[in-house]
């Protein structure tokens, strides 16, 4: 008796999705890599550039909001604005591998993979 092999597509061809799946999630990396995001906080008086490494490209400051005797409401502003940043980045990468990774079996149980 023989037993019958489900029909579907060779390993070769999942292969050569697999490697060039690999390839565009490479490519958009290095893309996202270099994107810059423009966030602001505190109704616009903190500035932040980010790119898509998450590192912070430039922090303006508006000097109104710099009050020696109230440091600590400089300091969340910054850290909200700079939160927002990152959050920004990370959903973008997210959005843009899942583009890639669409309808790739077992791919899309891996959100924090990008």
């Amino acid at each position: 008796m023989k037993a019958r092999v489900p029909q579907g597509p060779s390993m070769n061809a999942m292969i050569k999705q697999a490697q060039k799946m690999q390839e565009d999630m490479a490519a958009k990396q290095a893309e996202l890599e270099e994107r810059e995001y423009d966030i602001s906080a505190g109704g616009g008086a903190v500035r932040i550039k980010i790119n898509g490494k998450k590192e912070i490209v430039n922090l303006e400051i508006e000097p109104e909001i710099v009050d020696p005797d109230d440091v600590e409401t400089l300091a969340d502003i910054l850290t909200a604005g700079i939160n927002e940043a990152i959050k920004r980045v990370e959903e973008t990468t997210q959005r843009e591998m899942e583009k890639i990774t669409a309808g790739m079996p077992g791919m899309s149980g891996f959100p924090g993979l990008f």
